[in-house]
């Protein structure tokens, strides 16, 4: 499968899932660390992709579980941005046949320095309290969708940073505190897995001996993650956000450059 041996892979892939999971579950953007692990392991891009796939769909379940028991969920909003992720996500893998990667990662390198400012100082990020000013069920639906809609759309064109995305735009938008759009943001990118990881299962494209110890990195990682969060707050949330969104804008430069 790979030049390296299978304890040398494990040794190699393991710790790096384990950290991509931390992330994952408290800013999102673990596939920004995973995927490369997996890819330095010399799997073939589709083994990578595939496994990859499988253990953070696991690793995402965890997350969830935890936000859920905490009550960081929003369970309606996540649904109803599902609802528009679906026909987002096709739109914009059928723009990505048609529009040229390297403008599409050139506007990110605007937008990413510009979503880390907001971040810093912006007001409505600062308080960790959902639902700052009232928001009509009809206008919550509506972003919802439009959310979903929006960074469907970018998942299907470019795909890496759209939990971080998707928390930004929960928080912005809905007025949620950084923490419930964590947990709510974890039903989107969880119902994106299980599909991906269905697909990459149905073609074959899943080295179970590696995805299966994994994949237990990874819940470990998701864990611990989701645990810190919930009881730090946008204190934990805040900087890793940063720091996913400053990988994000380094990968995306090495792309182009």
């Amino acid at each position: 499968m790979s030049g390296l041996s299978y304890v040398q892979t494990l040794a190699l892939v393991c710790p790096l899932v384990f950290l991509a999971g931390f992330v994952d579950s408290i800013a999102g953007g673990g596939g920004l660390i995973s995927l490369p692990a997996y890819l330095a392991a010399g799997l073939p891009v589709h083994i990578a992709a595939g496994t990859n796939k499988f253990s953070m769909m696991l690793g995402t379940s965890m997350s969830v579980v935890r936000y859920s028991k905490s009550g960081n969920i929003k369970l309606k909003t996540a649904l109803t941005a599902i609802a528009g992720a679906i026909p987002g996500a096709w739109i914009g893998t059928r723009l990505a046949l048609f529009l040229e990667d390297k403008y599409l990662k050139g506007t990110l390198l605007v937008i990413i320095p510009l979503a880390a400012l907001f971040i810093l100082f912006s007001g409505k990020l600062k308080k960790n309290i959902p639902d700052q000013k009232p928001i009509s069920r009809m206008k919550k639906i509506l972003l919802s969708m439009g959310i979903g809609l929006v960074l469907g759309c970018y998942d299907g064109l470019i795909g890496p940073g759209t939990g971080t995305f998707l928390i930004l735009a929960f928080a912005s938008l809905l007025q949620y505190s950084l923490l419930v759009s964590s947990g709510s943001a974890k039903i989107v990118n969880l119902a994106s897995n299980c599909i991906s990881a269905l697909l990459f299962i149905i073609s074959g494209n899943v080295w179970y001996a590696l995805a299966f110890p994994a994949a237990l990195c990874t819940v470990a990682g998701n864990a611990l993650g989701s645990r810190l969060a919930i009881r730090n707050g946008e204190r934990l949330i805040r900087p890793v956000m940063l720091v996913v969104l400053a990988l994000l804008f380094l990968k995306i430069g090495i792309d182009l450059f």
